[in-house]
Formats: structure tokens, C-alpha cells, sequence
């Protein structure tokens, strides 16, 4: 019985504890801001609370003298990050502001300062401070330097839309920083190159890169300034590229026919043979044999992938990919009662086996390659 009022009292003892932690007292808090709006809004449920009374004219004080501080001590910085930073805190006095004029009660206990203007000031600040760092960045021409400007002439429009030329300016810096991407043919260094088993070159020189050059041309633009094109495509339309990217798939290792593993289970069911005088159904054990082949082949390639700027003749990025695939199949024959067999034993038995040519393995392997070239790609162009 004393065990049974332990238990029944636990849940109870947790739910007090809980709400005494939930329930600390405002100035007790580690939080002042949020503790500030918590006690605001209960005396909007409730205009006697007495903590909430307390608090709120203390809190106050509290809050806007901290982040007074805050925001003085980061106007000496020369992080342009700060304006982000001095907005915030300028946005969380002004939300304390609205709280307490829209709750009489609360009112009634402070004279709230409202920070609207020190927040457009700081908006207008904060744009010619990234629209000046942009300008300077943009006279320096080189593309890391515009893909700079571009950055700060978004973060201008960010804290004052249409500011002065910051658009167009935008729109130059985006330019000087695109670049023009020729995507070479895969090239096969393997024996396989000179085979007429394979149709899978035609998946690599042609399928793959233009592929990689559709895809990466869906990128969106304000994040990854580049533009791809085949070989052919930069030929034709009289572009003069910037980068060139090299693809060598090489160490092709193929196997010729599938490894085979054999092995059995043993299969049993109980059948009804018949009735006997009472009618009742008799059963028989019946037993079978599966005999199981395990066809493998295992395909295994690397690609190298070169990104050559070819304005100084130098290589950027290097790297090479590995992949492995693997072709799997089972197939059965049976010896004994079929009565003994399941659905999926017959499953077995029925599957026509089908070796894969060693073009389809090929095109498997590119197909595992090719996002991890695309994603390689897609990070070395990105801002």
C-alpha cells in the first residue's frame, strides 16, 4: 500500500518542481529581455500581478541600459558586421516599447523611449558603409574583389532598398566576377577506350558533360557567378573561357564474366493427405532441397577531375573520385517435393538470369561519379 502511494505521489512532486522553475521570479532571471517581455504580457492576462508589477520598471531600466552599452560599444568597431548586431539590439528596445504602450498596466509603471529613428539612422548608416566598401572593392577589378563588392552591394539593398546606384553597381560587380566554364569530354586513359564492347564512352563524352554543363547552368546565379559550356558550345558561339575542366576516367577494373557462390537450403511444410474416420485431416512432412547460385560482378573506376584557369595556365583544383559497383543476382534450381517450397523459393526458381553487359556497368559507375563531379564543381564556383 505504502508502495503504491510513493508512485501515485511522483508524478505530482515533478509537476510541482516544474512549475516552480517555470514560475521563478522575473528578476531572477539570467534572460532580463525575455523576463522583461514575460512579465509584460502576464499583466496583459492580469493587471494586479504583484511580481509582474515589481519587475517590469526594474527590468526596464535594466534592459535598455545594457544594450545602450552594447550598441556604444560596437559603434567604435570597424567590423562592418556591427550594424547587423546594432540593429538587433536597437529592434529589441523598440519591441519592449510596443509591448508596454500596448499594455496599460504596464504604462502606467514606465515612460518606454521609442528607438525608431536611432533604427532608420542606423539603416542609412549601415547602407553607405557597405555601399562605399563596395565602390572600393569594385575599383580594385580583380573577381575575388567583385565577388566581394557583389556582397556588399546586396547587404546595402538589405538595409535600404534602391540606395543610390547600388543595384547597377550590384549588376557590374556580378559581372566582373562571372566566369566562363568550358567543359571538356571525358577522356579514357584505359585499355576500354579502344574496345568496341562498350557503348558506355558515348555516356561519358557526351551524356556526362552535357549534363554537368545543363545542370550547373540551373545554379542559381546570385549565389555561383559562372557560366558552363561544351567544348563545341564555346567554340560556336565565340566564347573565351576563363576555367577548363578536365575529366580522365582511368584504373577501369571490369570483370569479364560474374563470380559464382552456390550454396543450398533445406525446405520443409506440412501437407494434408487425406482424412482420417473421424474425419479429421492427416498431415504428411514434406521435404526439399534449393539449390542457390549467387552471380556477382564488381566494377570498379576512378575519375580525375582538373580545373585549369587559363588566363595564368595554372591548375586550380585537382581531385579524384572513386566508385564501385555492384551487380548482384540469385537463381535456383530444386530438388525433392515442390509441395515444401514458399513463394519467394519460386521466385527464385523462375528468375531469368541475365548477365549485364559491361557497357551497362560502365554507365553505372558514371552514374554514381557524376554528382559527386557536379557537387565539386558546384563548391568550386560558388561565391
Amino acid at each position: 500500500m505504502k508502495k503504491y502511494i510513493l508512485l501515485f505521489s511522483f508524478p505530482f512532486l515533478l509537476a510541482g518542481l516544474f512549475s516552480c522553475r517555470s514560475g521563478k521570479p522575473y528578476l531572477e532571471r539570467s534572460n532580463e529581455y525575455k523576463a522583461l517581455l514575460d512579465a509584460v504580457a502576464q499583466l496583459s492576462k492580469n493587471t494586479t500581478d504583484e511580481k509582474a508589477l515589481e519587475a517590469v520598471p526594474v527590468l526596464y531600466k535594466q534592459v535598455q541600459e545594457n544594450k545602450l552599452k552594447q550598441i556604444k560599444d560596437l559603434s567604435t568597431s570597424p567590423d562592418l558586421g556591427k550594424f547587423d548586431k546594432t540593429l538587433l539590439l536597437y529592434n529589441e528596445l523598440q519591441d519592449a516599447y510596443h509591448a508596454i504602450i500596448n499594455t496599460p498596466s504596464a504604462f502606467r509603471l514606465v515612460n518606454p523611449v521609442s528607438y525608431s529613428s536611432q533604427i532608420f539612422e542606423t539603416q542609412q548608416e549601415a547602407a553607405e558603409s557597405y555601399y562605399l566598401a563596395g565602390k572600393q572593392e569594385l575599383n580594385i577589378g580583380s573577381r575575388e574583389a567583385s565577388k566581394k563588392a557583389f556582397t556588399y552591394f546586396g547587404k546595402t539593398e538589405k538595409f535600404v532598398n534602391n540606395y543610390k546606384d547600388a543595384g547597377a553597381l550590384k549588376e557590374q560587380a556580378y559581372e566582373n566576377a562571372l566566369i566562363n566554364v568550358v567543359i571538356n569530354p571525358v577522356r579514357d586513359n584505359s585499355y576500354f577506350s579502344n574496345q568496341t564492347w562498350s557503348n558506355g564512352l558515348s555516356y561519358s563524352n557526351d551524356y556526362f558533360q552535357r549534363s554537368l554543363v545543363r545542370d550547373l547552368n540551373a545554379l542559381n546565379r546570385n549565389y555561383y557567378p559562372s557560366a558552363f559550356y561544351t567544348d563545341w558550345d564555346a567554340r560556336s558561339q565565340n566564347i573565351r573561357p576563363d576555367w577548363a575542366v578536365d575529366l580522365v576516367m582511368r584504373n577501369i577494373i571490369m570483370p569479364y564474366s560474374p563470380s559464382d557462390y552456390r550454396y543450398k537450403r533445406d525446405r520443409s511444410a506440412q501437407i494434408e493427405i487425406g482424412k482420417d474416420t473421424a474425419g479429421r485431416p492427416v498431415y504428411r512432412t514434406v521435404y526439399a532441397t534449393l539449390n542457390i547460385t549467387r552471380s556477382t560482378m564488381i566494377a570498379r573506376a576512378e575519375m580525375e577531375v582538373v580545373i585549369n584557369n587559363l588566363n595564368s595556365n595554372q591548375s586550380i583544383r585537382r581531385r579524384t573520385f572513386q566508385e564501385e559497383y555492384r551487380w548482384q543476382s540469385e537463381r535456383a534450381t530444386y530438388s525433392g517435393d515442390s509441395r515444401a517450397l514458399s513463394a519467394s523459393d519460386w521466385e527464385l526458381i523462375n528468375n531469368v538470369y541475365h548477365q549485364p553487359q559491361r557497357d551497362y556497368l560502365l554507365e553505372e559507375l558514371y552514374k554514381k561519379i557524376y554528382p559527386q563531379v557536379k557537387s565539386y564543381l558546384t563548391n568550386s564556383v560558388s561565391w
